[in-house]
């Protein structure tokens, strides 16, 4: 069988589960079940807001129950454990199936969805909403929402933190469907940042920065004596660091044109006058600069 089968079969094997212990246990707070396979068989951990109605008397009624799931469901030695619910009122199956009793013990819808979203207000949820769909008060059927606080509608978020339970509530007129979904106190949600404000740093981690941040130093190696070769090659590097000297006063030797820019080592009349340009005019002109390199 493909994995993706295996999946879909899984699937409607447990709400098929879901559907029956709704109908078995309507009246003992039915909260959900969690399915673990193990090498010895099927453990069931069922959640409920009166565990002792389901197990009854000397644990008639659990033995009976787990009959009844070997034989409709085909599974390998199951084993159910129940468990209590520890706050009944952010359980969305529990308080589905509450809201669903009240609607057929003749409570008004309005007054119904409002008390209970209330409830789960109180009980320390984030978010919850409450949607009745049905024959409320006349022939026609109409849909009616109660929401109060935060509560996502879409997205991975409405799978990880919603809480989502369904129940049906049988009267005269028809069915009354009920969804309730709740987000939990303390769901981490995806538009929520936390800002972690700096703590106090301890004067031994300032030092392992402080010594961190300082660069190696390398050891000197001892200096080998040198032969004749490498003083005579120091020499002549040495040499060559002094050509740029010489080359630098060679340059301070040199004038330059202010009014062609090329170097001379004396402004003559005779250049002048290829720019038709006499040396007082050029002077006047150009009182800042050389005429010759001592000026």
């Amino acid at each position: 069988m493909a994995i993706q089968k295996k999946f879909v079969k899984d699937g409607i094997k447990k709400a098929e589960m879901d559907e029956f212990l709704s109908k078995e246990i309507d009246r003992g707070g039915y909260g959900g079940i969690d399915i673990n396979r193990t090498p010895t068989g099927t453990q069931i951990v069922l959640y409920a807001e009166k565990p002792g109605m389901i197990i009854g008397k000397g644990g008639k009624r659990i033995r009976k129950l787990t009959r009844k799931f070997k034989e409709k469901f085909d599974l390998e030695d199951p084993s159910i454990e129940v468990k209590e619910v520890q706050n009944p009122n952010t359980n969305a199956q529990v308080v589905a199936q509450r809201l669903a009793n009240a609607l057929e013990r003749g409570w008004y819808f309005r007054r119904a969805g409002y008390s209970t979203l209330r409830d789960i207000i109180d009980a320390g949820a984030m978010g919850a909403q409450i949607v009745l769909s049905g024959k409320l008060t006349g022939s026609r059927s109409r849909v009616e929402k109660f929401t109060e606080g935060y509560i996502k509608h879409c997205g991975q978020p409405a799978q990880e933190i919603v809480d989502e339970g369904q129940a049906v509530a049988k009267k005269k007129l028809g069915t009354i469907g009920v969804t309730v979904r709740i987000i939990h106190e303390g769901a981490t949600l995806p538009d929520e940042v936390e800002i972690v404000e700096p703590g106090e740093i301890d004067e031994e981690e300032i030092e392992l920065t402080e010594t961190k941040q300082q660069p190696e130093t390398k050891e000197t190696e001892p200096e080998e004596p040198k032969s004749e070769e490498t003083e005579i090659e120091s020499e002549g590097e040495s040499e060559a660091e002094i050509e740029p000297e010489e080359d630098e006063e060679e340059k301070k030797d040199i004038v330059v044109c202010q009014v062609c820019g090329e170097e001379f080592k004396a402004i003559t009349g005779s250049h002048l006058a290829t720019h038709d340009i006499d040396m007082d005019a050029y002077k006047e002109s150009y009182p800042d600069a050389n005429i010759t390199p001592g000026d």
